[in-house]
């Protein structure tokens, strides 16, 4: 079960290298419409991709199942999570760096985004496969 979740671990290892590398010449935002800068897309995006992993690594019980949506309720919870570890760690651990609240909205909303995406797939999936 664990080897369909590499490519979910291996992204999360490369998001937790990311968020703790040093990064002083970052802006950091101060107010609520500042979170609509750049910086808030690439945390819509390795977030969103990080959840489509761990869907994508579950694809068979995904498909197979009547209680998708808790899977992909699970998959985004466990996401905004490990965002919200992400921009804690980047607070109070890493040297250089300064976690928000508005980047883990970010990270929450691109966990949901991936669902989404994901979800959009399956259902285009099953279409092709009951048309054939």
């Amino acid at each position: 079960m664990i080897k369909k979740l590499w490519p979910a671990f291996s992204w999360s290892a490369i998001i937790l290298l990311l968020t703790g590398l040093p990064g002083n010449y970052f802006p950091k935002v101060v107010t609520f419409w500042s979170w609509l800068e750049p910086d808030k897309a690439v945390h819509l995006f390795i977030f969103g991709v990080l959840t489509f992993l761990i869907l994508y690594g579950y694809r068979i019980q995904y498909f197979k199942s009547r209680k998708r949506y808790l899977y992909g309720l699970i998959a985004v919870v466990v996401t905004a999570i490990y965002g919200l570890i992400t921009e804690v760690l980047q607070y109070y651990v890493f040297i250089g760096r300064s976690g928000n609240r508005f980047d883990f909205f970010a990270d929450a909303i691109g966990a949901l985004l991936g669902w989404l995406l994901f979800n959009y797939l399956y259902r285009k999936k099953i279409s092709r496969i009951k048309n054939s």
